[in-house]
């Protein structure tokens, strides 16, 4: 993305009124984001059907569950989509304000829930809300703004560029401490990428990322958990009934499914094998039971909404509308690495990583705020829309 001066300028300029209307939306967004959350809801409820019916006696209660997520996600996306891009832009810093204060809030011996040895989870009466989904996405709308409002700064002198990047690090810090080693990668590399998209010269990202790098390793191979990991990724079969036994039994899975699958629900890995299999490891499960054919359709509906996020990127630059093109861009950019990582991990070649499938892997608050972040990019194709009629009405006038 070119990020010039003029592109940039473009704050919150567009302020759209009145409630938008479906047909008003951009289709091709607009569908590949409910297909993947019916093709979500199939799954859930045929991954966890076994282990829901053995744990809580009840086969349908984590599909239950979900409908009611995706429901009230759906819900909040519309709400979203209904706030001008101005708004957002007003509250990018009080909200991750919130952000931060909320994963400090969830070390708290008391607030947060430990699930698996880690404390990511805040108690909310008897509901548990991932905060770092929701930083992440804070960290989204804070970096488009400042770019935005900062950016002579930002690309002029070094201070410019570590301020926002030093309350990243900090929330990437208070994941690290939950532990969140994937959310942590997630959100450094989108922030990294809305920064370069918005303008800041490579040879600091150079630099910056040999120090990151260095930090990164040392992390890794600071914990035995987090090197039995790494080895239990380079070489599964070594140990399949210990350290590399979810990954070997996802690979199995996928395997199994070879051209057209298995059928759907006919999964035998999610027969009490396959740990997570409705959540961090559900893409395992629908590729046994859908095969290639599978995989290739639902690889091509993230292909699609993150194809449209770019495009709708291109078009707010186009339109001088800099917020929303950076915005934009960091939500494709997420999407597509959360997306990456969560299939890479499924199939071997990444390391194992606590990271929900967008849009699809059961859970409520990575599906709440991803619906939340689909709301943000139809309401920018909305405003780009009308940015765009408007300067035609103003040309033809002449």
């Amino acid at each position: 993305m070119n990020a010039s001066a003029s592109i940039l300028a473009g704050y919150g300029r567009t302020a759209w009124r009145g409630p938008v209307r479906p047909a008003e939306l951009d289709g091709l967004l607009l569908c590949s984001g409910v297909a993947l959350l019916a093709l979500g809801l199939v799954m859930v409820g045929s991954a966890s059907i076994a282990v829901a019916a053995r744990e809580l006696g009840d086969p349908w209660h984590y599909l239950t569950k979900q409908a009611v997520f995706v429901a009230l996600g759906v819900a909040a996306a519309w709400v979203t989509v209904q706030i001008p891009l101005l708004r957002w832009q007003q509250l990018a810093m009080p909200l991750l304000v919130l952000a931060a204060l909320l994963l400090l809030l969830v070390l708290v011996p008391g607030f947060g829930r430990t699930v698996n040895g880690s404390t990511r989870w805040l108690e909310l009466g008897a509901i548990g809300f991932q905060v770092s989904e929701a930083a992440k996405l804070a960290v989204l709308l804070y970096l488009a703004d400042y770019s935005v409002r900062r950016q002579q700064n930002l690309l002029a002198n070094w201070g410019g560029f570590l301020r926002p990047l030093a309350l990243v690090a900090l929330c990437a810090f208070l994941l690290l401490l939950e532990p969140d080693f994937g959310a942590a990668v997630v959100m450094l590399a989108t922030a990294m990428a809305v920064l370069f998209l918005a303008g800041v010269p490579l040879w600091r990202f150079v630099l910056l990322a040999a120090v990151a790098l260095a930090g990164v390793a040392a992390l890794a191979f600071s914990s035995s958990y987090r090197v039995e990991r790494i080895t239990a990724f380079l070489d599964p079969w070594a140990d399949p009934f210990d350290s590399g036994f979810q990954l070997t039994q996802s690979l199995i899975a996928i395997g199994s499914g070879a051209w057209t699958g298995v059928g759907l629900g006919s999964s035998v890995q999610k027969l009490f094998y396959l740990p997570e299999a409705h959540t961090d490891f559900l893409f395992a499960i629908f590729a046994e039971e859908t095969g290639l054919v599978g995989v290739v359709a639902v690889i091509g509906l993230y292909v699609l909404l993150v194809g449209r996020a770019f495009v709708l990127a291109r078009r707010a630059e186009s339109a001088g509308l800099g917020f929303a093109a950076l915005l934009a861009s960091g939500i494709g950019v997420w999407i597509a690495l959360q997306a990456f990582i969560n299939i890479g991990v499924n199939m071997g070649v990444l390391p194992t990583k606590g990271l929900t499938l967008p849009l699809m892997s059961y859970g409520g608050s990575s599906t709440l705020v991803t619906c939340v972040a689909v709301g943000l990019l139809l309401r920018i194709g909305y405003e780009v829309g009308m940015s765009t009629r408007q300067a035609s009405r103003k040309g033809g006038a002449r």
